[in-house]
């Protein structure tokens, strides 16, 4: 009988030793490889992408068409008109949402004070891109 208790404690003790604080956790980590780098940033032709179904999503085809003039300019000839910078993408988004008139006649361009800066500026960007011109 003691054998089998002598026994027994013996195994106890070594499952104990084995499981208990002798284990090494191991951290397994990935490797993803380098960043693969493209020559047209993903950005850019997002957020003309976007500007593009912003316009299209908008009243602005009320009054400018992509290439004919309707009561205004088309989005072309305003491409054509101003050079696709960064401070001509924060005028026309001021000029969408304030609305304005005399730059292309008399007839007012009427304000769009629901729309963020943000998405006028992606409006804007896709109305610079319609001359083929690429932001500098």
């Amino acid at each position: 009988m003691k054998n089998k208790i002598s026994l027994l404690l013996m195994v106890l003790m070594v499952v104990t030793l084995t499981y208990c604080g002798s284990k090494k956790t191991e951290t397994q980590t990935e490797d993803y490889g380098a960043p693969v780098e493209t020559t047209t940033p993903v950005h850019a032709v997002d957020v003309i992408a976007q500007g593009d179904a912003l316009v299209k999503a908008s009243d602005c085809k009320t009054c400018h068409h992509a290439t004919n003039k309707l009561i205004g300019p088309s989005h072309t000839d305003v491409a054509k008109k101003y050079e696709f910078t960064a401070a001509n993408v924060t005028y026309l988004a001021k000029k969408i949402i304030e609305g304005g008139t005399g730059v292309w006649g008399e007839i007012p361009m009427t304000p769009h004070a629901d729309i963020s800066q943000v998405d006028a500026e992606k409006m804007a960007r896709y109305v610079l891109s319609l001359d083929g011109e690429t932001e500098h």
